[in-house]
């Protein structure tokens, strides 16, 4: 990921080794993660048991808030792809009992279908 891409607020795909290892004490023993998408210092990351979103805060970042967000909490989701002049791509999803949705915006070069795919099979089984 560019720092140009983090300052506008996109996402892009990171390596799931670093992940785990930097969540070893938050999984469960069974848990695995699948997919992991970094926006500068925050993490989104698909596990096959839910969805935690890793906002890292303050200036060092060394306090850090952990969303566990089951997929049955999930009750509708969208997609935006980027356009021409739009580049990047967004992802919306919404919880039960909340009515505004989570935003997570995407750099051009992510495939937001695979995100989009990955999400969609663990809500819909």
């Amino acid at each position: 990921m560019g720092f140009l891409d983090g300052l506008m607020g996109n996402a892009s795909e990171v390596e799931l080794d670093k992940v785990e290892k930097e969540l070893k004490d938050l999984l469960v023993p069974s848990e695995n993660v699948e997919h992991a998408y970094k926006l500068i210092r925050d993490l989104f990351i698909f596990t096959d048991k839910r969805l935690l979103l890793i906002d890292k805060q303050g200036m060092t970042g060394k306090k850090v808030e952990y969303h566990s967000i089951p997929y049955k909490s999930v009750v509708h989701f969208s997609i935006e792809t980027a356009g021409t002049l739009d580049l990047d791509a967004e992802l919306k999803i919404w919880l039960s009992g909340s009515a505004a949705p989570i935003q997570k915006k995407f750099n051009k070069s992510l495939n937001i279908y695979k995100v989009q795919s990955v999400l969609a099979a663990y809500v819909l089984k």
